[in-house]
């Protein structure tokens, strides 16, 4: 079905209207070989809190981007390659329901679907794709993933030193490692990760040590698959994670 769809002037039809709607800032979506499989607004889980993102699947990349006007404009996009996705299933608890996460090297996060069918159907659509592919290319499934990035809402004080108090001034920061919501003081220290970026990035103290001594598996902890608690907790604005290239997140 995705073969003969390849070169169809329907589906270039379609893409190209993707494109027109990322605008000049987006980047070119057309090109040989690529269909498009599905779209769709789900909920992504942010660093401060749930947002609705417009995503597009193709049989080779998954797009997506900021809603500016719906089915008209959407701009920040962002273009994750599908053979380096995996996708795992989030026990749903509380108001966050019928999620996923979405786990590539340089970055990963959960998103949510208005339905039980919904989230079946993107979850079989992505990796039907991504078993294609790497059916096509010989490679193998990639077992490296950067962090779930905990939401801010999940921690009044640090995560490492259970001692400091987030407030305007002390102010949150990520692990880029772990994923913890750090304190500025616990998180000094820089570690080049080639997977998330080509200077080194904000880590804390303790996956620091730990890559230091070539123990990098053990900077990954076990995250719980419950988010429920960032839709219970009033936020204050007091992240600060300047090294972020999607802050807005």
């Amino acid at each position: 079905m995705v073969d003969r769809l390849a070169n169809s002037e329907a589906n270039t039809r379609r893409i190209n209207i993707v494109e027109n709607c990322f605008g000049a800032a987006g980047q070119p979506l057309t090109i040989p070989g690529r269909v498009l499989i599905g779209e769709g607004v789900l909920t992504k889980l942010c660093r401060k809190k749930p947002k609705a993102r417009q995503f597009f699947l193709f049989n080779d990349i998954l797009v997506y981007g900021n809603i500016v006007i719906q089915k008209k404009k959407y701009n920040k996009q962002h273009i994750i390659p599908l053979e380096n996705v995996t996708i795992d299933s989030i026990k749903d608890e509380g108001d966050l329901r019928n999620g996923w996460l979405i786990k590539t090297p340089t970055k990963s996060f959960a998103v949510y679907a208005a339905t039980a069918t919904e989230k079946s159907e993107w979850m079989n659509h992505i990796n039907k794709c991504v078993t294609d592919l790497l059916s096509k290319s010989g490679k193998t499934p990639s077992n490296e993933h950067a962090a779930v990035w905990v939401p801010d809402s999940e921690a009044t004080v640090c995560m490492r030193c259970q001692k400091a108090k987030f407030t305007p001034v002390n102010r949150r920061h990520h692990c880029r490692k772990c994923g913890f919501v750090v304190c500025g003081p616990c998180s000094e220290k820089r570690f080049l990760l080639p997977s998330q970026s080509s200077k080194p990035v904000r880590i804390c103290d303790f996956c620091y040590d730990l890559l230091s001594t070539g123990d990098m598996a053990t900077c990954q902890p076990a995250r719980s698959d419950s988010y429920s608690q960032s839709l219970k907790s009033p936020l204050n604005d007091v992240s600060d994670d300047d090294d972020d290239d999607d802050s807005s997140d």
